[in-house]
């Protein structure tokens, strides 16, 4: 018996997840391009690998597919859900343009102020039926909010924990 994707999805809202945004630059391409992306899991220390999904429909899919292409994985704070939302559902301007934007090591764009980054480049993709997985090889990280708390994704809505003291 298949499961149907909506009682997938109904499954799958109730795992709480960080929210990041990767952003994508590419040799043939004079414009980054980011999108919100909950779908992001460590894989190795040793080599530092990460991976993270998307959607084959995205812009950010065609954009990993070329050769040279970087990226760099942002983890949100608890008060950057503007952020979030922008990059999720803002089409016809500049994402970048709110936000402290830098480079590290691979020219992927990174959030200065984000909680944490990750920069890399790639080490693999496979495709995994409407996604790709790509496998990021981190080349350098920093951890600008040691202290702060995340932002959380869970039940369709943005959630945040309380640190305790």
């Amino acid at each position: 018996m298949n499961v149907g994707s909506e009682n997938f999805r109904d499954a799958l809202r109730h795992f709480p997840a960080g929210v990041t945004i990767v952003t994508v630059k590419t040799p043939n391409e004079a414009q980054p391009h980011g999108l919100t992306v909950s779908a992001f899991s460590s894989i190795s220390p040793k080599p530092p690998l990460i991976m993270v999904t998307i959607d084959h429909r995205n812009y950010a899919h065609e954009l990993l597919q070329q050769e040279g292409a970087v990226f760099a994985v942002n983890f949100l704070a608890h008060d950057q859900m503007e952020l979030s939302n922008r990059f999720a559902w803002v089409k016809d301007e500049d994402r970048f343009a709110d936000g402290a934007w830098g480079t590290a090591v691979t020219g992927a764009p990174i959030l200065q102020n984000a909680l944490a980054w990750l920069d890399c480049t790639v080490h693999a993709s496979y495709d995994a039926g409407s996604n790709s997985i790509y496998i990021g090889q981190v080349q350098a990280s920093d951890v600008p909010r040691p202290d702060e708390a995340p932002l959380i994704y869970w039940n369709r809505g943005y959630r945040q924990i309380k640190l305790s003291e």
